[in-house]
Formats: structure tokens, sequence, C-alpha cells
């Protein structure tokens, strides 16, 4: 797969705004991180490609969210970015990297997590499900975006100790990409 993220994030975003440019990087230092990880399960043939660009795009919904400490005003919860990425890259034609935007927010978010927090999403499981899907989420995972300053990677047990309230299963599955991914 061969596209240009930084084209479609254009599309959505002034590329000469803080906002963009917090996207761009946090976007870079999430594909170095999920490559690594990709070259780690090299046995499982992941598509490189891929990745590079769904690691630059997993965040594009945050455009049509009301996060104004990274300039945008739309309407949604930061919580729907996923589900609002998923939505314009299948406008943009692609169908698989809008299903890392839908499964990417924390470990995957399950029909039971909708329905138990009443959140404003599909009535759907949304959990990474492929290999690349996996890495992306797993990736992201380790960077914030701040607004400040470069962030740096987190480490895994500030990682775990933030999925832990969100339930066991989550730790369960986080735990079992450190394995994969990190050895």
């Amino acid at each position: 797969m061969r596209i240009n993220p930084i084209e479609i994030l254009e599309r959505y975003c002034d590329s000469n705004t803080n906002a963009f440019k917090i996207l761009v990087e946090h976007g870079q230092q999430v594909a170095g991180k999920a490559r690594a990880a990709a070259q780690r399960v090299a046995a499982l043939k992941p598509d490189l490609d891929f990745i590079d660009a769904a690691a630059m795009l997993h965040d594009i919904g945050i455009f049509e969210t009301d996060t104004p400490q990274f300039g945008f005003t739309g309407k949604h919860a930061y919580i729907c970015h996923g589900i609002l990425g998923s939505e314009i890259l299948k406008k943009e034609g692609h169908l698989q990297l809008a299903l890392v935007c839908e499964r990417h927010i924390g470990v995957g978010i399950s029909k039971a997590d909708v329905r138990q927090q009443n959140l404003p999403l599909p009535d759907r499981d949304m959990i990474p499900v492929s290999i690349e899907e996996q890495i992306v989420c797993y990736a992201d995972n380790f960077f914030s975006k701040n607004g400040n300053s470069r962030p740096t990677e987190k480490p895994i047990k500030e990682i775990l100790a933030s999925i832990k309230r969100h339930g066991s299963e989550k730790v369960q599955r986080f735990e079992s990409w450190v394995k994969l991914f990190e050895t």
C-alpha cells in the first residue's frame, strides 16, 4: 500500500497549525515504534507500508472533536475520534486503514464497554483484529499528544497502570502484546 498520509491529513487540517504538527509528530512516533514491533514478528509477515500509513492516520478523526488544547472545536467528544477517523478514511477509499482508526482506542473498545459506560459510539466491538491493527494500537499506547513538547515514550509499567482501570481483560491484552512485540 503506497499512499501519502500527509496529503490526506492536509485535506482535513491546515498544515500550518500547531495541531497539524502535533498530529504528524505523534504519528511519526507511533510509526517508529510500530515498525520496530513489526520487525520483531517478521515471521507473521506484517505489511510494513500499511503499518506506516496506519500509524500516521490513526488519529485523523481528532479534527472533528472538541479538543481546544489541540485547536479543534468540533462537536464530538475525544472518545469519538476513532470512529470519526474511520468515516473519513472510508470516504477516502481506505477501508482497511479505517478499521485501524476505529479499533485503536486504548487496547480496543468492546460492545460491552460501549453499553456499560454509555459511550457515544456504535454498539459493536472495536478491538484490533489483524496483526497490523494490533501493532499500531500497541505502539500508540506508548505516546501521548500533549502539545507542549515532543512526548517521550512511556514505560510499560505506566501504560499498564493506566489500562488497569479499564479491566483485567484489557491488561491481559496489552501484556500479550508486550510478550509478542518486545521479544
